[in-house]
């Protein structure tokens, strides 16, 4: 468990650090608040003020990573919606992104599901999936591929 005071003791870094990457000072706060209750929440980090600080850093800039990613999930959806034009449309296009993700293995569709759709984080898909964080990366990578492959080949019609 992390002693509190390291935390304060690297706060007015982590709160810099996270306003040079996060497009807005309240996404930065957002940020460090999400890093520091991962730090108090996890089970074993490290104990060295050295070692702990590029531990934060780090924590923060994957933190970024995820929330970039879920905004340019978001943004392709919106996207993809707002080609939609008529209602019939746009229950045509559901009924064919719902068969497309049924076409999917359910692998990839309950880390779909889990991520993008619930909007867990990676560290809760894997405990909830009994793997690795890094195995949750790897099938949300591939589903999201798949996906998109399958949506490509089904509008181009191939």
């Amino acid at each position: 468990m992390v002693a509190s005071s390291q935390i304060e003791i690297l706060l007015p870094e982590l709160r810099a650090y996270a306003r040079s990457i996060a497009p807005s000072r309240y996404e930065a706060e957002d940020l460090v608040q999400d890093a520091v209750e991962r730090a108090l929440n996890a089970k074993s980090c490290p104990t060295g003020l050295s070692d702990f600080r590029h531990w934060m850093f780090r924590v923060l800039k994957n933190l970024n990573i995820d929330r970039i990613r879920k905004r340019k999930i978001r943004q392709d959806y919106c996207r993809m919606q707002s080609y939609v034009g008529t209602e019939a449309a746009h229950h045509e296009t559901a009924h064919m992104v719902r068969m497309l993700f049924d076409s999917l293995p359910r692998r990839q569709q309950e880390i779909l599901f889990l991520i993008d759709i619930a909007g867990l984080k990676y560290d809760e898909a894997a405990k909830i999936l009994g793997i690795k964080r890094g195995t949750v990366m790897s099938r949300i990578s591939r589903a999201r591929l798949s996906l998109v492959q399958h949506l490509s080949d089904d509008v181009s019609g191939t």
